[in-house]
């Protein structure tokens, strides 16, 4: 009987090689490297500081209308939101309805998102360019510092409560008013210098009916018909 084992005439079969799955590379994506810079946000002094002594150039993001009430001296403006002229129905009717609410008794503009912002900015400062980002309240210039961080600018520095909060005298500034009144207009500030006037005439129809009775009870009796 033959021997248990391989056949001269048949040769055993030859197991075949390990084979590896290797994970493929896409399942890992690649990461970023870029470290991207935060925003500085900062106090009026510590903003003071900074132009003065650090180099950084003020960028007014403000509305035009605000812009030209007061604004700090020598800064640049892109406004974050620019006027909306657009003509389309519903637009019409948003703007109607702000002009006789909003526009009307605070002065503030009808405004949409500025598209050309970000670009508008590349074309005046290189990205490594110092800026301090300012707005009325704070809320813009926070949006608008945001982006700027987020297209390339490393030192953007932010006022947090805005330029409602500096007093006169701390800048060097330009236009008709004081930078923490230029966020009012409209009837608000119409309303204040009646209310004004007012006040300043009954007063002194106060102090003439005190100190001359007699004039004033005569004035009172007299009949515009006689």
């Amino acid at each position: 009987m033959a021997a248990l084992g391989c056949s001269t005439t048949f040769a055993c079969p030859r197991k075949s090689s390990l084979h590896l799955e290797v994970p493929s590379l896409k399942l890992f994506p690649r990461r970023s490297l870029r470290i991207r810079a935060e925003v500085n946000f900062v106090n009026v002094e510590d903003a003071k500081r900074l132009v003065k002594d650090e180099g950084y150039v003020v960028l007014d993001v403000r509305d035009k209308r605000q812009f030209e009430r007061a604004r700090i001296k020598s800064c640049y403006h892109v406004p974050l939101f620019i006027e909306n002229q657009d003509n389309d129905i519903g637009t019409i009717v948003k703007r109607t309805v702000h002009n006789n609410f909003s526009g009307l008794f605070f002065g503030i503009l009808f405004t949409k998102q500025n598209p050309d912002f970000v670009k508008s900015v590349k074309e005046k400062f290189p990205l490594d360019s110092k800026l301090l980002v300012v707005c009325q309240e704070g809320l813009r210039s926070t949006a608008a510092a945001t982006k700027l961080e987020e297209s390339g600018f490393q030192n953007i520095s932010c006022v947090t409560s805005g330029l409602q909060s500096v007093k006169p005298g701390t800048f060097e500034t330009e236009g008709s008013t004081e930078l923490e009144n230029a966020g009012k207009g409209g009837l608000v500030t119409v309303q204040g210098k009646i209310s004004a006037v007012l006040g300043t005439v009954l007063i002194c129809a106060y102090l003439f009916i005190t100190l001359f009775p007699e004039q004033a009870e005569k004035i009172l009796q007299m009949n515009p018909a006689s």
